[in-house]
């Protein structure tokens, strides 16, 4: 049959992996971050009080003094290619691309920022993508980072109106590829360390204790992370949380509390990982590398190391591969 003279030319049906990352300002100046904090503290996920208490909170005190603080933390971390977050992200789609194949669209996005993942998509789905996997980059589940991306993803399709298949990469926090490539990591870099940590400390993202309380697995989660990698290196591993915001009961232990303490202890020499992140970022690169270091040294400590995250390392794009070719199944052949 053919087809009618108005029916538009359609690209053949592809299968599309969209990989989301939190999200970066466009640049580490006061400008960019203003309109990053913005959108990211405007989500209802993200900050869970009454917009008519928080906004104009956000507005007219955080939105005012924050970022220009938080530009200049950026501005440390800064690559001649841009944010560490967006570049290794972008990295980790061609590296899988790669290992994919042509027939699967492989592409990026972030919830906050650009390019964002409505936009990501849209586009997708006009290159022909009718089956997308939508892959969180969070190992632990959570409303603030999992939720937010799959909700932003089904507003993205309510304003379609030829929607594309969506499935999403469930959390890997316990799965044994996930544990297994962050055992091989941690070994590789600490044997290149020129000292032997007394410890070794996870560190998180922290989350509001209320969090926990409304039933948020996140902080189960990591700690079972932790307890799979301990097991898989046959060691202890002293579990702490970062990144505190605002007046909150958060998660604790604080990882800058823990670093503060262990000199006393007598444990000088520590090496840090932060495996709820599938890639550097200011989080690692600024708050670990370097106000951790200078708070564990101050305390007392001798030798710091922080130790890589997965990002787009062989071992842990082998794993990525793994876990995106499993839930594949059913759309591509093995």
């Amino acid at each position: 049959m053919d087809k009618p003279d108005f029916h538009p030319d359609l690209p053949p049906p592809r299968i599309g992996v969209l990989l989301v990352n939190l999200g970066t300002p466009d640049a580490p100046d006061p400008a960019s971050v203003r309109r990053y904090l913005g959108e990211f503290l405007s989500d209802r996920r993200v900050v869970e009080l009454p917009a008519l208490l928080w906004q104009p909170i956000l507005r007219g005190i955080i939105l005012t003094t924050r970022p220009r603080k938080s530009a200049g933390a950026y501005a440390k971390v800064w690559t001649d290619e841009g944010s560490p977050l967006a570049v290794i992200t972008a990295k980790q789609a061609d590296a899988l691309q790669q290992r994919l194949g042509s027939e699967i669209a492989v592409r990026h996005a972030m919830r906050y920022g650009r390019p964002g993942i409505g936009f990501r998509l849209e586009q997708m789905k006009e290159a022909g993508c009718e089956r997308i996997l939508l892959a969180p980059l969070y190992p632990q589940y959570c409303a603030a980072t999992t939720a937010t991306a799959v909700d932003d993803a089904g507003a993205a399709l309510a304003r379609m109106r030829w929607q594309p298949t969506l499935r999403t990469l469930p959390p890997y926090h316990d799965d044994p590829a996930y544990i297994d490539a962050l055992a091989q990591s941690i070994r590789e870099a600490e044997a290149a360390l020129d000292f032997a940590p007394q410890a070794l400390i996870a560190s998180f993202h922290g989350m509001p204790r209320r969090t926990l309380e409304l039933g948020d697995p996140y902080h189960c989660q990591c700690q079972k992370t932790a307890r799979l990698l301990g097991e898989a290196l046959g060691r202890p591993i002293f579990i702490a949380f970062q990144s505190r915001f605002g007046r909150a009961k958060w998660l604790e232990p604080a990882t800058a509390d823990m670093l503060k303490a262990l000199p006393e202890k007598d444990i000088r020499k520590v090496a840090v990982v932060a495996p709820g992140f599938s890639a550097d970022c200011l989080e690692t690169l600024e708050e670990l590398v370097i106000e951790g270091r200078e708070t564990f040294l101050q305390a007392g400590g001798t030798d710091f190391a922080y130790l890589p995250c997965l990002n787009d390392s062989a071992v842990g794009m082998e794993m990525l591969e793994k876990l995106v070719r499993r839930e594949l199944a059913g759309w591509v052949e093995e």
